[in-house]
Protein backbone atom coordinates (compact mmCIF):
# COMPACT_ATOMS: atom_id res chain seq x y z
CA UNK A 1 0.00 0.00 0.00
CA UNK A 2 2.73 2.65 0.94
CA UNK A 3 4.62 1.71 -2.51
CA UNK A 4 1.10 2.76 -4.25
CA UNK A 5 0.54 6.07 -2.47
CA UNK A 6 4.22 7.00 -3.63
CA UNK A 7 3.68 5.82 -6.88
CA UNK A 8 0.48 7.93 -6.81
CA UNK A 9 1.91 10.74 -5.31
CA UNK A 10 4.81 10.90 -8.16
CA UNK A 11 1.97 10.91 -10.98
CA UNK A 12 0.14 13.95 -9.91
CA UNK A 13 3.68 15.37 -9.09
CA UNK A 14 4.52 14.54 -12.53
CA UNK A 15 0.72 16.30 -13.70
CA UNK A 16 1.74 19.51 -11.61
CA UNK A 17 4.47 20.27 -13.76
CA UNK A 18 3.88 19.33 -16.98
CA UNK A 19 0.64 22.07 -16.37
CA UNK A 20 3.42 24.32 -14.81
CA UNK A 21 5.88 24.00 -17.94
CA UNK A 22 2.92 24.26 -20.07
CA UNK A 23 1.42 27.80 -18.27
CA UNK A 24 5.18 28.68 -18.39
CA UNK A 25 5.11 29.08 -22.19
CA UNK A 26 2.38 30.34 -23.11
CA UNK A 27 2.65 33.20 -21.05
CA UNK A 28 -0.92 33.59 -20.67
CA UNK A 29 -0.98 34.42 -16.91
CA UNK A 30 -0.40 38.46 -16.31
CA UNK A 31 2.82 38.83 -14.28
CA UNK A 32 1.14 41.54 -12.08
CA UNK A 33 -2.12 41.83 -10.94
CA UNK A 34 -4.16 44.56 -8.41
CA UNK A 35 -7.14 44.84 -6.36
CA UNK A 36 -9.85 44.96 -8.50
CA UNK A 37 -11.49 48.16 -9.72
CA UNK A 38 -15.07 48.86 -9.44
CA UNK A 39 -17.41 47.87 -12.69
CA UNK A 40 -19.83 49.63 -14.31
CA UNK A 41 -22.86 48.35 -16.16
CA UNK A 42 -23.33 50.77 -19.21
CA UNK A 43 -26.13 48.51 -20.46
CA UNK A 44 -27.76 45.03 -21.07
CA UNK A 45 -29.04 43.32 -23.77
CA UNK A 46 -30.67 40.08 -23.24
CA UNK A 47 -31.24 38.00 -25.96
CA UNK A 48 -29.44 40.14 -27.95
CA UNK A 49 -25.13 39.17 -28.68
CA UNK A 50 -22.79 42.59 -28.47
CA UNK A 51 -19.64 42.31 -29.73
CA UNK A 52 -18.67 45.80 -30.71
CA UNK A 53 -18.76 48.68 -28.36
CA UNK A 54 -17.07 52.29 -29.35
CA UNK A 55 -17.38 55.78 -27.80
CA UNK A 56 -17.29 59.12 -29.61
CA UNK A 57 -14.82 61.63 -28.44
CA UNK A 58 -18.47 63.11 -27.16
CA UNK A 59 -19.03 60.56 -25.34
CA UNK A 60 -21.60 59.13 -27.76
CA UNK A 61 -21.75 55.57 -27.39
CA UNK A 62 -22.50 52.63 -30.02
CA UNK A 63 -22.89 48.92 -30.30
CA UNK A 64 -23.46 46.05 -32.97
CA UNK A 65 -25.15 43.20 -33.00
CA UNK A 66 -23.14 40.76 -35.10
CA UNK A 67 -26.06 38.46 -37.67
CA UNK A 68 -24.87 34.78 -36.11
CA UNK A 69 -28.17 33.63 -35.63
CA UNK A 70 -31.62 34.77 -37.14
CA UNK A 71 -34.65 37.21 -35.60
CA UNK A 72 -31.64 40.09 -34.65
CA UNK A 73 -34.06 43.18 -34.94
CA UNK A 74 -31.16 45.75 -35.61
CA UNK A 75 -27.34 45.64 -36.42
CA UNK A 76 -26.26 48.98 -35.02
CA UNK A 77 -27.47 51.14 -32.13
CA UNK A 78 -27.08 54.20 -30.31
CA UNK A 79 -26.43 53.74 -26.54
CA UNK A 80 -27.83 56.09 -24.17
CA UNK A 81 -25.09 56.32 -20.94
CA UNK A 82 -27.47 57.55 -18.61
CA UNK A 83 -30.44 54.69 -18.60
CA UNK A 84 -28.49 51.84 -20.78
CA UNK A 85 -31.36 52.51 -23.34
CA UNK A 86 -30.74 52.15 -27.11
CA UNK A 87 -32.04 52.54 -30.43
CA UNK A 88 -31.46 51.81 -34.04
CA UNK A 89 -28.73 54.26 -35.81
CA UNK A 90 -28.16 55.88 -38.00
CA UNK A 91 -31.86 55.38 -38.73
CA UNK A 92 -34.17 52.17 -38.77
CA UNK A 93 -34.06 51.27 -42.76
CA UNK A 94 -30.20 50.83 -42.95
CA UNK A 95 -31.06 47.99 -39.97
CA UNK A 96 -34.05 46.19 -41.79
CA UNK A 97 -32.08 43.77 -43.45
CA UNK A 98 -33.24 40.05 -42.52
CA UNK A 99 -31.84 36.63 -43.44
CA UNK A 100 -32.84 34.95 -46.52
CA UNK A 101 -33.66 38.31 -48.10
CA UNK A 102 -31.60 39.99 -50.85
CA UNK A 103 -29.23 41.98 -49.71
CA UNK A 104 -28.94 45.96 -50.55
CA UNK A 105 -26.02 48.63 -51.36
CA UNK A 106 -26.87 50.44 -48.05
CA UNK A 107 -28.22 48.32 -45.83
CA UNK A 108 -26.25 46.21 -43.04
CA UNK A 109 -26.10 42.69 -43.82
CA UNK A 110 -23.60 41.33 -41.02
CA UNK A 111 -22.03 44.07 -39.05
CA UNK A 112 -19.18 42.83 -36.93
CA UNK A 113 -17.22 46.14 -35.90
CA UNK A 114 -18.03 49.68 -35.22
CA UNK A 115 -15.43 52.43 -34.47
CA UNK A 116 -15.58 55.87 -34.10
CA UNK A 117 -12.82 58.40 -35.15
CA UNK A 118 -13.38 61.74 -34.88
CA UNK A 119 -16.53 63.28 -36.33
CA UNK A 120 -17.36 60.07 -38.24
CA UNK A 121 -18.58 56.41 -37.15
CA UNK A 122 -16.77 53.31 -38.82
CA UNK A 123 -19.30 50.85 -39.59
CA UNK A 124 -17.58 47.56 -40.66
CA UNK A 125 -19.89 45.23 -42.64
CA UNK A 126 -18.83 41.38 -43.03
CA UNK A 127 -21.35 41.08 -45.15
CA UNK A 128 -21.56 37.37 -43.27
CA UNK A 129 -24.60 35.79 -42.34
CA UNK A 130 -25.10 32.49 -40.04
CA UNK A 131 -20.89 32.32 -40.64
CA UNK A 132 -21.80 31.32 -44.26
CA UNK A 133 -19.52 32.78 -47.27
CA UNK A 134 -20.25 36.28 -47.80
CA UNK A 135 -23.20 37.05 -50.04
CA UNK A 136 -21.65 40.11 -51.41
CA UNK A 137 -18.48 42.67 -50.99
CA UNK A 138 -17.17 43.37 -47.12
CA UNK A 139 -17.99 47.02 -46.86
CA UNK A 140 -17.68 49.76 -44.57
CA UNK A 141 -20.24 52.51 -43.83
CA UNK A 142 -18.58 55.95 -42.60
CA UNK A 143 -21.61 57.87 -41.20
CA UNK A 144 -21.10 61.76 -40.34
CA UNK A 145 -21.65 62.24 -36.67
CA UNK A 146 -22.82 65.29 -36.89
CA UNK A 147 -25.39 65.00 -39.20
CA UNK A 148 -26.13 61.31 -38.60
CA UNK A 149 -26.47 60.45 -41.82
CA UNK A 150 -24.14 58.20 -44.41
CA UNK A 151 -21.28 59.88 -45.63
CA UNK A 152 -19.51 56.85 -47.74
CA UNK A 153 -19.20 53.50 -48.02
CA UNK A 154 -15.83 51.66 -48.78
CA UNK A 155 -16.43 48.57 -51.01
CA UNK A 156 -13.47 45.60 -50.21
CA UNK A 157 -13.53 43.57 -54.16
CA UNK A 158 -13.36 40.12 -54.50
CA UNK A 159 -9.64 38.93 -54.49
CA UNK A 160 -8.82 40.92 -51.59
CA UNK A 161 -11.93 40.04 -49.76
CA UNK A 162 -12.40 35.86 -50.45
CA UNK A 163 -14.93 33.92 -50.01
CA UNK A 164 -14.70 32.13 -46.32
CA UNK A 165 -13.47 35.95 -45.82
CA UNK A 166 -14.74 37.43 -42.06
CA UNK A 167 -13.87 41.02 -41.79
CA UNK A 168 -13.22 41.93 -38.09
CA UNK A 169 -12.29 44.68 -37.28
CA UNK A 170 -10.64 48.44 -37.76
CA UNK A 171 -8.20 50.74 -37.68
CA UNK A 172 -8.04 54.42 -38.76
CA UNK A 173 -4.52 55.52 -39.32
CA UNK A 174 -5.43 59.28 -39.96
CA UNK A 175 -1.43 60.32 -40.76
CA UNK A 176 -1.20 58.31 -43.63
CA UNK A 177 -4.54 57.93 -44.64
CA UNK A 178 -5.20 54.08 -44.12
CA UNK A 179 -7.28 52.23 -42.70
CA UNK A 180 -5.99 48.45 -41.54
CA UNK A 181 -8.44 45.37 -40.93
CA UNK A 182 -8.15 42.13 -39.66
CA UNK A 183 -9.20 39.11 -41.59
CA UNK A 184 -10.61 36.11 -39.40
CA UNK A 185 -12.28 33.93 -41.52
CA UNK A 186 -9.06 33.71 -44.21
CA UNK A 187 -6.44 34.93 -42.38
CA UNK A 188 -4.47 38.03 -43.27
CA UNK A 189 -4.57 42.18 -43.35
CA UNK A 190 -6.26 44.64 -45.18
CA UNK A 191 -4.97 48.21 -45.93
CA UNK A 192 -7.76 50.36 -47.51
CA UNK A 193 -6.43 53.68 -48.78
CA UNK A 194 -9.03 56.30 -47.78
CA UNK A 195 -8.58 58.85 -50.61
CA UNK A 196 -8.89 56.62 -53.62
CA UNK A 197 -11.45 53.57 -52.10
CA UNK A 198 -8.55 50.94 -53.56
CA UNK A 199 -7.16 48.40 -51.13
CA UNK A 200 -4.81 45.16 -50.84
CA UNK A 201 -4.48 42.08 -49.14
CA UNK A 202 -1.20 41.44 -47.31
CA UNK A 203 0.57 38.70 -44.95
CA UNK A 204 -2.19 36.34 -46.61
CA UNK A 205 -2.17 32.99 -44.76
CA UNK A 206 1.10 33.60 -43.56
CA UNK A 207 2.57 32.70 -40.01
CA UNK A 208 1.68 35.77 -37.75
CA UNK A 209 -1.99 36.04 -39.20
CA UNK A 210 -3.52 32.44 -39.04
CA UNK A 211 -5.18 30.57 -36.13
CA UNK A 212 -2.20 28.78 -33.85
CA UNK A 213 -5.08 26.62 -31.98
CA UNK A 214 -8.06 25.07 -33.20
CA UNK A 215 -9.84 25.36 -29.91
CA UNK A 216 -9.73 27.20 -26.75
CA UNK A 217 -10.13 26.10 -23.26
CA UNK A 218 -12.40 27.07 -20.51
CA UNK A 219 -14.05 26.38 -17.36
CA UNK A 220 -17.42 24.93 -18.37
CA UNK A 221 -15.41 23.10 -21.11
CA UNK A 222 -14.08 23.47 -24.81
CA UNK A 223 -14.40 25.76 -27.24
CA UNK A 224 -13.60 23.96 -30.73
CA UNK A 225 -13.13 26.42 -33.35
CA UNK A 226 -10.06 28.06 -35.65
CA UNK A 227 -10.21 31.67 -35.84
CA UNK A 228 -7.23 33.69 -37.31
CA UNK A 229 -6.10 37.09 -37.26
CA UNK A 230 -8.34 39.20 -34.79
CA UNK A 231 -7.57 41.57 -32.26
CA UNK A 232 -5.90 44.76 -34.07
CA UNK A 233 -4.55 48.08 -32.34
CA UNK A 234 -2.60 51.13 -33.85
CA UNK A 235 -0.03 52.33 -31.78
CA UNK A 236 0.50 56.26 -33.30
CA UNK A 237 3.02 57.36 -31.40
CA UNK A 238 5.39 54.79 -32.88
CA UNK A 239 4.12 54.04 -36.13
CA UNK A 240 3.20 50.29 -35.30
CA UNK A 241 0.32 48.35 -36.36
CA UNK A 242 -0.21 45.33 -33.68
CA UNK A 243 -2.72 42.20 -34.86
CA UNK A 244 -3.13 38.89 -33.19
CA UNK A 245 -5.08 35.54 -33.68
CA UNK A 246 -8.15 34.66 -31.49
CA UNK A 247 -7.19 31.31 -31.05
CA UNK A 248 -3.55 32.04 -30.85
CA UNK A 249 -1.15 32.85 -28.16
CA UNK A 250 1.17 35.10 -30.24
CA UNK A 251 0.94 39.18 -30.80
CA UNK A 252 2.87 40.81 -33.49
CA UNK A 253 3.58 43.89 -34.89
CA UNK A 254 4.24 46.45 -38.14
CA UNK A 255 5.72 49.07 -38.95
CA UNK A 256 3.33 51.27 -40.65
CA UNK A 257 5.87 52.29 -43.20
CA UNK A 258 6.19 48.97 -44.51
CA UNK A 259 1.97 49.01 -45.00
CA UNK A 260 2.15 52.00 -46.59
CA UNK A 261 4.55 51.16 -49.41
CA UNK A 262 3.52 49.72 -52.50
CA UNK A 263 5.70 46.74 -52.04
CA UNK A 264 4.46 43.74 -49.89
CA UNK A 265 5.54 42.97 -46.18
CA UNK A 266 8.78 40.43 -45.95
CA UNK A 267 8.80 38.15 -43.52
CA UNK A 268 11.75 40.22 -41.80
CA UNK A 269 9.09 42.90 -41.56
CA UNK A 270 6.70 41.13 -38.99
CA UNK A 271 7.60 41.83 -35.57
CA UNK A 272 6.68 38.85 -33.42
CA UNK A 273 6.31 40.84 -29.48
CA UNK A 274 5.15 38.44 -26.84
CA UNK A 275 3.33 35.51 -25.43
CA UNK A 276 0.06 36.47 -24.26
CA UNK A 277 -3.10 35.01 -23.38
CA UNK A 278 -5.93 34.28 -26.14
CA UNK A 279 -7.32 37.63 -27.03
CA UNK A 280 -9.93 39.24 -28.95
CA UNK A 281 -9.92 42.79 -29.70
CA UNK A 282 -7.03 45.14 -28.53
CA UNK A 283 -7.02 49.44 -28.15
CA UNK A 284 -3.80 51.08 -26.57
CA UNK A 285 -4.53 54.01 -24.43
CA UNK A 286 -2.66 57.12 -24.62
CA UNK A 287 0.38 56.27 -22.42
CA UNK A 288 1.22 53.32 -24.50
CA UNK A 289 -0.20 50.48 -22.61
CA UNK A 290 -2.07 47.70 -25.05
CA UNK A 291 -5.24 46.43 -23.35
CA UNK A 292 -6.68 43.00 -24.95
CA UNK A 293 -8.38 39.95 -23.43
CA UNK A 294 -7.44 37.22 -21.50
CA UNK A 295 -10.65 34.77 -22.73
CA UNK A 296 -9.80 31.65 -21.10
CA UNK A 297 -9.13 33.30 -17.66
CA UNK A 298 -12.10 35.93 -17.53
CA UNK A 299 -9.34 38.49 -17.59
CA UNK A 300 -8.68 42.15 -18.82
CA UNK A 301 -4.78 42.41 -19.36
CA UNK A 302 -2.29 45.06 -20.74
CA UNK A 303 0.95 45.18 -21.79
CA UNK A 304 3.04 48.21 -20.63
CA UNK A 305 5.28 49.98 -22.69
CA UNK A 306 8.17 48.44 -21.28
CA UNK A 307 6.99 45.00 -21.84
CA UNK A 308 5.26 43.95 -18.83
CA UNK A 309 1.72 41.84 -19.02
CA UNK A 310 -0.36 43.08 -15.65
CA UNK A 311 -3.88 42.79 -14.77
CA UNK A 312 -6.59 45.51 -14.43
CA UNK A 313 -9.33 43.18 -14.21
CA UNK A 314 -10.60 39.42 -13.55
CA UNK A 315 -13.59 37.32 -12.51
CA UNK A 316 -17.41 37.22 -13.14
CA UNK A 317 -17.66 40.77 -14.20
CA UNK A 318 -15.38 39.45 -17.06
CA UNK A 319 -17.43 37.29 -19.81
CA UNK A 320 -15.09 37.45 -23.17
CA UNK A 321 -14.22 41.11 -23.28
CA UNK A 322 -14.87 41.26 -26.70
CA UNK A 323 -14.16 44.40 -27.80
CA UNK A 324 -12.63 48.04 -25.97
CA UNK A 325 -12.92 51.89 -25.86
CA UNK A 326 -11.74 54.72 -24.09
CA UNK A 327 -13.48 57.58 -22.89
CA UNK A 328 -12.70 60.24 -19.75
CA UNK A 329 -9.95 57.69 -17.95
CA UNK A 330 -12.70 54.33 -18.56
CA UNK A 331 -12.02 51.31 -20.09
CA UNK A 332 -15.54 50.38 -22.15
CA UNK A 333 -15.51 46.98 -23.14
CA UNK A 334 -18.46 44.45 -24.19
CA UNK A 335 -19.09 40.73 -22.69
CA UNK A 336 -20.01 38.61 -25.39
CA UNK A 337 -19.93 35.63 -23.83
CA UNK A 338 -19.58 33.88 -26.71
CA UNK A 339 -17.67 30.69 -25.33
CA UNK A 340 -20.88 30.27 -23.12
CA UNK A 341 -23.64 29.99 -25.61
CA UNK A 342 -24.74 26.29 -26.66
CA UNK A 343 -28.34 27.30 -28.72
CA UNK A 344 -30.91 29.71 -27.42
CA UNK A 345 -30.19 32.68 -25.77
CA UNK A 346 -33.11 34.44 -25.64
CA UNK A 347 -32.87 34.52 -21.25
CA UNK A 348 -29.61 35.66 -21.40
CA UNK A 349 -27.88 38.97 -20.92
CA UNK A 350 -24.86 40.41 -22.51
CA UNK A 351 -23.38 43.74 -21.00
CA UNK A 352 -21.55 46.48 -22.10
CA UNK A 353 -19.58 47.37 -19.47
CA UNK A 354 -16.41 50.03 -18.19
CA UNK A 355 -13.95 50.53 -15.31
CA UNK A 356 -11.51 53.56 -14.53
CA UNK A 357 -8.09 52.88 -15.79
Amino acid sequence: MKKIIVLLAAIILNACGDKAKKEQTIEDAATTSVAQPKVENVATFKGLQVTGVTVTDKGRIFANFPRWRKGIPFSVVEVNGNDGSYEPYPNGNMNTWEIGTAVSPDIFVGVQSVVAFENHLYVLDTRSALFQPILDEPRIFVINLDTDSLERTYVVPKGVAKPNSYINDLRVDKENGKIYFTDSGAGGLLVLDMASGKSKRILDNHPSTMAEMDHLTFDNGIWNNTIHSDGIALDIKNNKLFYHALTGYSLYAINTEVLTSEENPKDTDVQFIKKTGAPDGMIFDDKGNLYFADLENDKINYLTPTGEIKTLLEGDAVKWADTFSIYQGYLYYTNSRINEVKGDISQMEFTINKVAL
